[in-house]
């Protein structure tokens, strides 16, 4: 058996059902499965997001040659770094959630 520990007020939400406090719950079956859903609808969006990042890296180490303005340049790498500050968010996140989730 697992339990979620998460206390919404770390996250700033309230509770999602509301007036049943830190009540312990059973988590239902048919949420769970939608959940799940969900969980794996973001991991086929990582890997999208893998496959895009290994070929911009596989065009940055090429041979092609690449013609861009300083402010196309400077554009990109600011994209590139809000994509990096996204991913570091959601891999905070994603370590919270998992310290969350303890087997009882």
């Amino acid at each position: 058996m697992y339990e979620i520990i998460a206390n919404p007020e770390d996250y700033r939400i309230g509770a999602l059902k509301e007036g049943l406090g830190y009540k312990q719950v059973a988590f239902p079956d048919d949420e769970r499965k939608r959940w799940a859903e969900e969980i794996g609808v973001f991991a086929v969006r990582l890997d999208g997001l893998s496959d895009k990042a290994k070929q911009l890296q596989k065009l940055f180490i090429s041979e092609e040659t690449i013609m861009a303005s300083p402010a196309s340049l400077k554009t990109c790498k600011v994209q590139l770094f809000k994509i990096n500050d996204a991913l570091d968010i959601a891999l905070d996140l994603a370590g919270k959630i998992e310290s969350e989730i303890v087997k009882k």
